[in-house]
């Protein structure tokens, strides 16, 4: 096999926006998908079938293979039943691409503990939850592909996202330590900072702006990462508009003390510390 052609793949949050343009694409260039979606508002409020339904009846008219779930991520019975759906359609799994979110924004004074889990449940543990139920399909056969969908509101900051920011960086790391283990069974994760036109981010970004942000710019490369060629691994691509860039954590050179320095001598490195004009990619230095 090549690129997806019979590959099974689940992706959740599938039902509209760019989950949709995701599972459309996939189901186009050859895979078996599973289009995942609870059927909530963008708020996770309320739930049902005709989002991941009309998805599946779009791609089958298309020729495509799909077929619904409606199950919960944010727990771990419904990721667990979600993967089922494709073992027992398909007879395996291939991919999980991770997409499914809500929002709940307010700025952190206003944060409540609801609106923080919430946000969490869905984007962090449903990246964790659904990752992990097929985590045992793709060491088995030697082969797994594992997309997560982080955000620019994680790598850099949004106001009035400390939960969905929170929830996205947390996904960094969950790929940074899946790319590790993986290594040895050809299982790669990776994380695509989407920017795109869609419900999540209709009342957020400029109408001008998103004019410009197809959903249709995005798919490639979620499809790219989902393919045998691929071997990037535990790698961020931020995509939007046409544009497409890896994104990378760098170290500064910084500052060597050959004994545990008091803060003067601290103080007095401060500014070679923080200069990050000879900076280097970063990495585990326990690794």
């Amino acid at each position: 096999m090549s690129g997806v052609e019979d590959r099974v793949v689940v992706v959740t949050g599938a039902g509209g926006g760019l989950g949709r343009e995701y599972a459309t694409l996939l189901a186009a260039e050859g895979a078996l998908v599973v289009v995942n979606d609870l059927g909530g508002a963008r708020d996770g409020s309320g739930s049902g079938s005709t989002m991941a339904d009309a998805v599946v009846e779009e791609i089958i008219a298309a020729g495509g293979r799909a077929v619904p779930n409606y199950d919960s991520v944010a727990t771990a019975e419904g990721a667990q039943s979600l993967i089922r759906t494709a073992v027992d359609t398909y007879g395996a799994i291939h991919g999980v691409v991770n997409n499914a979110g809500i929002l709940r924004d307010s700025s952190f004074h206003k944060m409540t503990d609801e609106a923080f889990d919430a946000v969490l449940k869905v984007h962090l543990y449903g990246g964790y939850n659904v990752t992990r139920a097929a985590w045992p399909h793709f060491r088995e056969q030697h082969f797994g592909r594992v997309v997560v969908a982080t955000s620019t509101s994680g790598l850099y900051g949004n106001f009035g996202q400390a939960n969905y920011g929170a929830a996205k960086m947390g996904l960094v790391g969950l790929i940074n330590t899946l790319a590790v283990e993986g290594a040895k069974y050809s299982i790669t994760a990776n994380a695509v900072a989407p920017l795109a036109a869609t419900r999540m981010t209709e009342d957020i970004a400029p109408a001008e702006m998103l004019e410009k942000l197809s959903p249709a710019f995005v798919a490639p490369v979620v499809v790219q990462l989902m393919s045998e060629e691929s071997t990037d691994t535990g790698s961020i691509f931020e995509v939007g508009g046409g544009q497409v860039q890896r994104a990378q954590l760098f170290r500064s050179t910084g500052a060597h003390f050959d004994a545990p320095p008091s803060v003067d001598e601290l103080r007095a490195q401060w500014d070679r510390i923080t200069d990050m004009g000879d900076s280097a990619p970063g990495g585990n230095p326990l690794g």
